[in-house]
């Protein structure tokens, strides 16, 4: 999905299905009076390990397409600013999943590798399963939902997943700027759903006010960090290099600092930096396109380590799904571990070698 979906409305999703599933368990054990300790901690490490995988798994996808991540969409549109014109038609929907491929599909194959190793070994809090009591009062709920949807809530449904296909095609063409699409599919479904009380809508927004305060902060750190020049001795020392020691050098100052800073901040700055150095001719078109895969994946992938890299990680941290699961930032520093290894280190070897 956050293949051709933003990273971020995914997450919204995963967070939503999370809560869901606590909501309903919480309910029967307040109804039925049953409280279960360890059935309770067991459902909650099942909970964190399904959220976790599925989170990573955003950035999997995010980083493959043009439309995955906002960073994406910034270089795709940055290189067919500049590039020549029989050059620039290589950065449309299709040939930017071409360009990034040999650095990201083995990463994805890798990922998908990593999830049956931590879930078979149970690595670092995951491997949980859920309990069958809680499946039975899922089942349940969920029947019980499906026996009393009535054709209007099923045509809501419908008119919803046509909605979905809309802005996945509205991506993938880009028939409009993201903002302008998302705001026409908000109105869209809003009105032929019936949905148009004001207090109805504004309770969908409530759940990343506390990201979107926090990325005003980064905001202003990267401004900051930008205006003063701060990483233009890295980009110098990086491109003092032959052609691959600059791929692999740019991919490892993206990746270390998308680890304590956001990634799209990261990637904002670097792809400037480096188009500035192509204007002088430091860099050829051939080169600039390189360093330009090594931008977006070396910001991408390392940043799972930590939720002051990935938006999504970040986005789930203050949500109202964390506290209850008891997912904390050192949880989710020691969980993410095992991705942050064998992701970063494929995709490092993936740019040494064929990139």
């Amino acid at each position: 999905l956050s293949a051709f979906l933003d990273a971020l409305t995914v997450t919204a999703v995963i967070i939503a299905v999370g809560k869901g599933f606590w909501d309903v368990y919480h309910a029967h054990r307040s109804q039925h009076g049953d409280h279960d300790p360890v059935e309770l901690e067991q459902f909650r490490a099942f909970l964190r390990s399904l959220v976790m995988h599925a989170v990573i798994g955003t950035a999997l996808g995010g980083v493959t397409t043009m439309v995955g991540e906002p960073q994406n969409l910034l270089i795709a549109h940055t290189l067919r600013d500049n590039l020549p014109p029989d050059m620039a038609g290589r950065w449309d929907f299709f040939g930017f999943m071409q360009r990034m491929a040999v650095v990201t599909v083995p990463t994805v194959i890798v990922g998908l590798l990593t999830v049956v190793v931590c879930e078979r070994f149970r690595l670092v809090g995951y491997g949980a399963v859920m309990p069958e009591r809680v499946r039975d009062a899922l089942r349940e709920r969920a029947e019980a939902d499906r026996a009393a949807r009535t054709a209007t809530d099923r045509l809501r449904l419908r008119l919803q997943a046509i909605c979905a296909g809309l802005l996945v095609a509205g991506l993938v063409f880009h028939w409009a700027e993201i903002g302008i699409l998302g705001l026409f599919l908000v109105v869209l479904a809003a009105a032929f759903t019936g949905v148009s009380e004001e207090h109805r809508i504004g309770k969908a927004f409530t759940e990343s006010m506390p990201f979107t305060a926090l990325l005003v902060v980064f905001f202003a750190i990267v401004a900051m960090i930008s205006e003063q020049g701060l990483f233009r001795p890295v980009v110098a020392f990086a491109l003092d290099r032959d052609a691959r020691g600059q791929l692999v050098a740019i991919f490892l100052a993206n990746g270390s600092l998308s680890m304590v800073s956001d990634n799209v901040f990261v990637a904002t700055v670097f792809i400037n930096e480096v188009t500035a150095a192509y204007g002088r001719g430091e860099v050829d078109a051939l080169q600039y396109e390189k360093l330009a895969v090594a931008i977006n994946t070396g910001t991408n992938i390392p940043s799972v380590a930590t939720p002051n890299g990935q938006a999504a990680l970040l986005f789930l941290l203050t949500s109202a799904l964390a506290a209850p699961i008891q997912l904390g930032y050192m949880r989710m520093l020691v969980m993410a571990l095992p991705y942050t290894i064998s992701l970063t280190t494929i995709s490092l070897l993936m740019v040494w070698l064929f990139l």
